[in-house]
This record gives structure tokens, C-alpha cells and sequence, in this order.
């Protein structure tokens, strides 16, 4: 049998529905067969090699088939591969759990595991509403999220976020939920720090928890940085903000670190730079550095002491997945974890964030980026039409599918999200492939907006 990428992308059109795309674009987008991957590297059938600088969906920290990572997983393979979580344990659950409130914000101490990062938010939400029914406050059942959020596209995980490309067709089916306005702080007055903007948006978050804390369950945001949304940014002082309001409202906060935990904002979970606890903090992506299904929800003990009861009272929390704290993927975890602590990821990340940083930010210069922006190791640059007036590109237009070919073809994945030209490389990354990564991006914008 042929083994050339063509022989591949035949067989995989004749069956494989893939995920976030019109399958139609495959009539004159290459798919892209991988055969194999190596640190910061992807190879397809033919030998040619893509630098990636999206960590695959953000998803993987420490390179492709890490050695590690590789030997942890195949070590677990030979004693259990599987067993039921319900009326059993085992030793890598245990040890996971151990480490993750170990490094969690002080106070979350309770690990309840599901299969990803929607999942995860299901989870969240569902425990928040159903606590406060077990404590006798029932009417406390809807949610307020922000304007621009993602947080997944399972119903309950599509309600409570707001990025109208994936919510509208389906909001029929979704429950109703309160929106703000979001800090994002591209949207700042000029001359004003993000501090200063991320604060004067507060207020929209104070009036409404002081108009429905009665009703509200839970505020629900992705601390930092609206991935999904654009890669928009925001201060951490809104996250204190709002911890000081939800605890004088008596309404949960539930932090969605999906995408921005494990050090991706530069600290170990983003809200560790506001200094502040969620209630609930929801962790998939890069828990197992992009090897395996597995996420977490994390939980204070006054809210697991809530499902604490007789089993009569039927106050358990009777959600499950048949791969919940998985053998596998709770190994690739600790594996993970292990490389944090041995590897000092953190400080050396610190090096890495200032050099693509500054490298990136040559790109404002460009007349056509109207801002650059960086929390950690997420960078993103910001495509318009007119830079004055900040005024974007028609989306139908597709500038960022002009960019996304051109790195592709000079061997590098990008994939803008909306108008944002983004970086989230692996942590393995070295300072030569930012280099290059933001060279390509470089003649991908000129590219896409010179006509």
C-alpha cells in the first residue's frame, strides 16, 4: 500500500468528519496527514515538517512523543489500562489528586475527573446548581458569564458562553443564562492602562450580581485571556474584583482554566496572579500535556461536604463517564506534573515569554496589526482593515485562511481564531523556532492584506 500524504487524505475524506470545519474547504485546503511527532515538530507522509506553534489546540506543553511522558504511559499500559471509578480506586488517581491540590489554588480540595474540557464546565455548572439545592436554596439556578467567552460546545458548556459563531444555531436548545459586558481590554480608551479599563468594566459585573445574586448559582469566566474569543486580554484585577463581590453576594465563581492553566499566562493557573481561590476551577488541555483525554474539576470542601449525606437524602452528585480518572491518562498527568517540578518549566518559560514577546511585538509596526498583546506564553496579534479606526476585516473575507496556507506552506501551523494572528508554542520550544514562527506570520499578514 501507498504511504504518500494524497493515498491518506483519499481514504480520511471517504469517512472522517472533522471537528470546527466546513468539510467542504477540503475541495482546495490541503488536510495535512501526520505520520509522526517530535518535540515542537509534526511530520506528514512525505517527509515535510511543520513547526507547531498551537500546541495542536493548545493542548500539548512538552513536545510531541516526550520521552517522559512516553514512559510513563507505556509503564501504567502494563499494569491497568482501565477500572470503573465508582466503588473502586487506583494508585495513579490517588497520586493525581495528591498533586493537583497540592498545586491548586489553597482550599481546593476535592478532585472530581471527567474525559475534557466541556465536560469539565458540564461538571462545574451542574455541581453549582445542585449545590445550592442541597443547601436549600433552590432559586439560586442560573449563571452569568461574559460577553466574547468560550467555554465548550456540549449544551449546558454552549449556554454559558457567548462566541455567537458556535452559540446561535443551537440556542433553541440552550439554557438562558445573564451576560456582561466583557473586560477585555483591546476595547480600553486611549491612554487608559488595563488595569484602569479592566476595573471600569467591573462595574457592569457589580450591577448585575447586585440585581441577581438571588437567582445567580455561579459567575463562570476564563481567568485572564478569552481564547476562543480572539485571544482578548484582560488584568488580573478584575478576577479580584470579582472574588470579593461573589463571596459578599454569596454566589460561586468557577474559573474555566482550560486553555490558560499549566502555566500557560505564566504563572501555574491564572488566577494565581490575582491572588485569588474560584470555587470551582475546571482543568483539562495541558493536564496531561496534550497526551490523553482526562479533565478536572476542582473543588472547595464546603461544596463537596454539600453532597455529603445519606444516600437516601439522594443529595449525591450522580454524574459519571465510563473513562472518569482513566489509568492512562492520570499517569501522562503525573508524568506532566513531575516535568513542572523537576524541569523548573516556569522560570525557564519566563525567558521564552520575553523573547516572543519581543518578537512579536515587531509585528505592530505592521499596518494592518492595530496591537500585539501577551499574557505568558499566549500571544496574539490583532488583524484590521483600517488601524486608526480599528476597524477589522469583513470575517467573510477570510484573511486569517490566506495566512493559515502560507504557513503551511513554508512549514509552520497557524491557525488565526477570528481576527487574532495567535503563537502558543510547546514549552520546548526554542528562541530559533520563534524566530521563525513569527517570520512566517510576518509574510502570512502581508500576504493575506495586500490586496
Amino acid at each position: 500500500m501507498k504511504t504518500d500524504n494524497a493515498t491518506y487524505v483519499e481514504r480520511d475524506l471517504a469517512h472522517v468528519w472533522h471537528p470546527c470545519t466546513q468539510m467542504k474547504d477540503h475541495e482546495h485546503v490541503p488536510l495535512i496527514p501526520v505520520r509522526r511527532g517530535e518535540g515542537a515538530w509534526l511530520e506528514d507522509f512525505e517527509g515535510k515538517r511543520y513547526l507547531d506553534a498551537i500546541s495542536s489546540w493548545w493542548v500539548n506543553l512538552f513536545g510531541h512523543a516526550n520521552p517522559r511522558i512516553n514512559a510513563a504511559v507505556r509503564e501504567q499500559l502494563e499494569r491497568l489500562e482501565q477500572v470503573i471509578l465508582a466503588g473502586f480506586t487506583h494508585e495513579p488517581v490517588i497520586r493525581l489528586s495528591e498533586a493537583l491540590t497540592a498545586v491548586a489554588p489553597a482550599g481546593l480540595t476535592r478532585c472530581f475527573y471527567a474525559d475534557n474540557g466541556s465536560s469539565a464546565v458540564e461538571v462545574a455548572v451542574k455541581m453549582s446548581f445542585h449545590y445550592w439545592r442541597n443547601v436549600g436554596r433552590g432559586a439560586k439556578r442560573r449563571f452569568i458569564t461574559l460577553a466574547n467567552s468560550y467555554h465548550g460546545e456540549t449544551l449546558g458548556a454552549l449556554a454559558v458562553g457567548n462566541v455567537e459563531l458556535y452559540k446561535e444555531i443551537y440556542q433553541p436548545l440552550l439554557m438562558d443564562v445573564i451576560t456582561v459586558p466583557s473586560p477585555d481590554c483591546y476595547e480600553r480608551e486611549p491612554g487608559e492602562s488595563w488595569a484602569e479599563h479592566s476595573r471600569r468594566k467591573f462595574a457592569h459585573m457589580e450591577a448585575t450580581l447586585a440585581r441577581h445574586a438571588h437567582e445567580t448559582a455561579a459567575v463562570i469566566l476564563e481567568p485572564l485571556v478569552q481564547c476562543a474569543g480572539g485571544m482578548r486580554m484582560y488584568d488580573p484585577v478584575y478576577l479580584q474584583l470579582l472574588r470579593e463581590a461573589c463571596d459578599r453576594h454569596q454566589v460561586h465563581l468557577i474559573a474555566d482554566e482550560v486553555a490558560v492553566g499549566f502555566g500557560r499566562t505564566g504563572t501555574m493557573f491564572a488566577c494565581e496572579q490575582a491572588g485569588i481561590r474560584p470555587d470551582l476551577m475546571c482543568l483539562s488541555k495541558g493536564l496531561t500535556a496534550g497526551y490523553l483525554p482526562l479533565s478536572a474539576v476542582l473543588a472547595t470542601e464546603p461544596i463537596y461536604a454539600a453532597f455529603y449525606d445519606e444516600y437516601v437524602k439522594l443529595n449525591a452528585f450522580l454524574h459519571s463517564h465510563s473513562f472518569t480518572g482513566n489509568p492512562l491518562a492520570c499517569s501522562a498527568a503525573l508524568a506532566c506534573l513531575d516535568i513542572f517540578r523537576t524541569d523548573r518549566v516556569l522560570e525557564r518559560n519566563r525567558a521564552l515569554s520575553a523573547h516572543l514577546g519581543e518578537r512579536a511585538r515587531t509585528l505592530a509596526d505592521h499596518p494592518h496589526v492595530a496591537e500585539v498583546r501577551q499574557h505568558g506564553m499566549i500571544v496574539a496579534a490583532e488583524l484590521v482593515q483600517d488601524k486608526a479606526a480599528r476597524r477589522p476585516y469583513p470575517w467573510q473575507q477570510r484573511r486569517g485562511l490566506t495566512i493559515y496556507r502560507h504557513a503551511l506552506s513554508r512549514g509552520v501551523l497557524l491557525r488565526p481564531v477570528g481576527s487574532a494572528v495567535y503563537f502558543m508554542p510547546p514549552y520546548v520550544v526554542t528562541p530559533e523556532e520563534i524566530d521563525l514562527m513569527v517570520e512566517v506570520a510576518r509574510e502570512g499578514i502581508e500576504l493575506a492584506t495586500c490586496a
